[in-house]
């Protein structure tokens, strides 16, 4: 029987120190953003104040993992102009930091010197790799996984020079 391979839930739980997020897709289509989008596009928004009203499990994990002293930071590298999905994302993400996450944007211009992986990862303590893999039109096509100190080193490399690179969420206007 073939070892069981940890959620994603299960390896952020175990990092220690560090969990990096290196987002690289100008359109994501996984399903569980499909009814969300479609109501920011119909001019839906979150409103700050009512934190009750757009907290989930996602930030609560977060939250949770940065209070054990995890520090989680994301760099999304972006196209401009930025497309629909990105001005999406950029209107949800102070939820992410209300939950202690750190985020950055940086324009895909300022990319093209940067030895970057072919797909999104995450990155835990340094150590290990998971890649998210989507299809063409922006779906999930599940993850692939790597404790390779090589991959681990490309991975943390492009993230740290990306992440220097990058403006602040609250500095970054879309």
């Amino acid at each position: 029987m073939p070892p069981k391979v940890p959620t994603f839930t299960e390896q952020l739980a175990a990092a220690r120190s560090s969990a990096v997020h290196l987002e690289m897709r100008d359109s994501y289509s996984v399903a569980k953003e499909t009814g969300p989008f479609a109501a920011w596009q119909d001019g839906f928004r979150h409103d700050p104040d009512d934190r009750a009203s757009w907290w989930r499990p996602w930030l609560t994990l977060i939250e949770e993992t940065v209070a054990r002293g995890v520090e989680v930071r994301r760099v999304r590298i972006v196209s401009e102009p930025v497309s629909e999905y990105i001005r999406f994302e950029h209107s949800g993400t102070f939820t992410n930091i209300a939950a202690g996450e750190q985020i950055r944007w940086l324009p895909r211009r300022q990319t093209s010197d940067i030895a970057l992986p072919g797909n999104d990862f995450w990155l835990f303590d340094g150590k290990l790799v998971r890649f998210n893999h989507f299809t063409g039109d922006g779906e999930s096509a599940g993850p692939s996984f790597s404790d390779d100190p090589a991959v681990a080193l490309l991975c943390a490399t492009a993230f740290e020079t990306a992440w220097g690179r990058a403006v602040p969420h609250e500095k970054y206007t879309v």
